[in-house]
């Protein structure tokens, strides 16, 4: 990585010319300037007008959000994929030249992107615009770092580029991105229909792996479903981001566009931060509903506190976090007991883990290692796998898995994505799970599925079509 401070656009792109020149092959160029500040979900909508894939993620304290538009480079990976796309981004970082004049985490070289929940399962049609991973590097990104605001364009140069021209492309597009506002839409999004994918099937699946535990094959396997959305017209993505950031503030808010298709949601679990080699993850499993009153929420969380069911379901997590990353990691400090962890439809609970990095380990052997947790796939890890692959009815694709963003200055942070759906077109499938143990009842597990159901299904409908 080649790092160049205080330059001009085009004395910058001259630069990276001859840089290629000398290489005789493409040059791949990173250039980052602090903007004034603006509504980056603005700059989101407006963006849909140039049809370039647009990539949305807020972080669940609201203090971090970026927007990728386009596409310049691509990392992808079928098999080892962990590894895979660690060799490649190291590759894409040493030969990268990278204009970085603010050192705030997101800027300078960026790559986005998510993976499947399981790359051993037959992708159906459902999921065919996604692939088993992708990282994607933007043409350009908005980030807002708490109170800063930063503007990055990346892409590559020849010898037969010429810099006037590749400074002035890009300052159009930063203008367009900082100036222009939607068009406020008279229309409203509506439901038009709602289809349950064979709940019935689903509820004999949970049947199955209740069987299979009390048989001691297993100690949890978790199952998801899918309910079908029919919308009056094509689904508003950015409008739906604006009431998900609305109505789940303490979530990850997140959009990943391929082609026609985009994979959103609000996710409460992060999998796991790094900032240098600080490290956090943390360990949500557990669920219960909100109450209706201040007493109601207060002795359900008390619930939730000494239910046995939710107790083990969360322990299990909180020692495979530990167990997955005390190889990679010193200075592990995890609380003995859970907290609740609030969210506007659900509580949950919630261990936070930090600990040190080791200096040759990397957030890819983190991910590796703690997906899919206990509370996205069941224990033991491939027991529950292999009975998701022969009893769930559907591929889940992106859902369940980890998403996330990582940048040039080993900074990154990856989610699980829950609470989500994916649109295409005028329809919007939702995904949401539930923990089987040895004494669920599979209508209470598809009550709980519900629930979860509820923060994509409430954001469906406008009510203020501002994007």
């Amino acid at each position: 990585m080649i790092e160049l401070k205080e330059m001009t656009l085009a004395t910058f792109l001259y630069k990276a010319i001859e840089i290629a020149k000398e290489k005789g092959t493409e040059q791949l160029v990173s250039w980052t300037i602090e903007i004034e500040p603006l509504d980056v979900l603005s700059a989101f909508a407006s963006a849909k007008q140039l049809n370039k894939n647009r990539i949305f993620w807020t972080n669940s304290t609201n203090d971090f959000t970026l927007f990728g538009l386009g596409t310049i480079h691509r990392l992808t990976a079928e098999d080892n994929r962990f590894e895979r796309l660690d060799e490649a981004w190291k590759a894409i970082e040493r030969n990268a030249l990278i204009h970085e004049a603010t050192g705030e985490a997101g800027t300078g070289l960026v790559a986005v992107g998510g993976m499947s929940f399981d790359p051993r399962r037959e992708k159906s049609k459902l999921w065919s615009n996604y692939p088993t991973s992708q990282m994607t590097i933007p043409e350009y990104t908005i980030v807002q770092n708490k109170d800063a605001f930063f503007f990055t364009a990346n892409l590559y140069v020849d010898e037969n580029s010429l810099e006037k021209k590749l400074a002035n492309d890009i300052e159009h597009m930063m203008e367009f991105l900082m100036s222009h506002v939607p068009q406020q839409k008279n229309a409203y999004q509506k439901i038009i229909s709602k289809r349950e994918i064979e709940p019935e099937k689903w509820k004999r699946s949970v049947e199955a792996a209740v069987e299979e535990i009390q048989k001691d094959r297993a100690k949890k396997i978790v199952l998801a479903r899918e309910m079908r959305i029919k919308l009056d017209r094509e689904a508003n993505i950015a409008g739906m981001l604006k009431r998900l950031k609305e109505t789940q503030p303490n979530s990850y808010i997140f959009a990943f566009e391929h082609g026609p298709d985009c994979f959103l949601g609000a996710t409460p679990e992060r999998l796991v931060r790094v900032n240098g080699k600080k490290l956090l993850s943390t360990c949500l499993a557990g669920t219960a509903p909100r109450g209706k009153t201040a007493e109601e929420d207060s002795r359900i969380a008390e619930n939730l506190l000494n239910d046995q069911k939710n107790r083990k379901e969360h322990d299990y997590v909180v020692q495979m976090i530990r167990q997955g990353i005390e190889k990679y990691c010193d200075n592990i400090d995890m609380p003995k007991e859970p907290v609740i962890f609030p969210l506007k439809n659900l509580q949950h609970l919630y261990t936070p883990v930090t600990a040190t990095l080791k200096k040759e380990c990397t957030v890819f052997d983190i991910v590796r290692e703690l997906h899919p947790t206990p509370a996205l796939g069941g224990v033991p890890r491939e027991k529950a796998l292999s009975f998701i692959r022969e009893q769930e009815l559907l591929d889940r694709g992106w859902y369940g898995a980890p998403i996330g963003w990582l940048d040039s200055r080993a900074n990154s942070e990856f989610a699980v994505a829950l609470r989500s759906g994916l649109a295409q077109g005028d329809e919007v499938s939702l995904f949401a799970g539930c923990g089987v143990m040895g004494d669920s009842d599979p209508e209470m597990e598809y009550d709980e599925t519900n629930v979860k159901f509820l923060p994509m299904l409430t954001i469906l409908e406008d009510t203020d079509e501002s994007y």
